[in-house]
């Protein structure tokens, strides 16, 4: 991430305060990879100066990420296994997958959230599968914000430990910067890996 867009996105932290916390991850929480991992310390940077304000955050970043998970969740709810078959060409998803989804969440059931969401770039897209898999929503909604939560804290205190040393000392701009770098190729690599291992077992409409 360059110096200029850590500017842009802590002067939108800046501005918007909360509510642009909540959007950001809202946003993330809708199967867009927009990485919490960047997010929640910059948040922490700007907006925690004490433990109450942490822990508002902490809350308020994970009831956003129960907002986001909406969308993903009733797509895969109201469409289920059929509409993965039906589409499955354009999804890149195999038979062999959605096995594979019954099968985790019959094993792990409501604690397949509550994991995946404390996983990096797995805690973005679990709303769909659980969505598949018929999840009870109210379980959906609680383990998603227990998942989210610690999550979203340790992150927040990290930037807020930091301080405004993501503004002014050049040294965490680049070490933060080049985090970055990984998290965004991390996430490139994961989706070449799936389309390079997806593309011929894909279901056809």
């Amino acid at each position: 991430m360059s110096e200029k867009l850590i500017g842009l996105l802590i002067g939108f932290i800046v501005s918007t305060g909360y509510a642009g916390v909540a959007l950001l991850m809202a946003i993330q929480s809708a199967c867009v990879p927009l990485p919490s991992e960047v997010i929640m310390p910059f948040a922490g940077a700007v907006l925690a100066h004490g433990q109450t304000q942490l822990l508002l955050l902490a809350t308020i970043a994970s009831l956003a990420s129960n907002i986001g998970s909406i969308p993903a969740y009733w797509v895969g709810a109201r469409g289920g296994r059929p509409m993965v078959e039906r589409y499955g060409s354009y999804l890149l998803l195999s038979r062999h997958d959605l096995d594979r989804v019954d099968q985790f969440f019959v094993r792990f059931g409501s604690f397949a959230v509550l994991i995946g969401r404390m996983l990096p770039i797995i805690r973005t897209f679990i709303a769909f599968p659980a969505g598949v898999a018929k999840m009870n929503l109210v379980r959906f909604h609680v383990y998603t914000f227990l998942g989210s939560w610690p999550w979203c804290y340790a992150l927040a205190y990290l930037g807020m430990r930091l301080g405004d040393s993501f503004r002014t000392d050049p040294r965490f701009k680049e070490i933060f910067g080049r985090f970055h770098v990984a998290v965004e190729l991390l996430i490139v690599a994961g989706f070449v890996w799936f389309v390079w291992t997806h593309w011929k077992n894909r279901i056809r409409g």
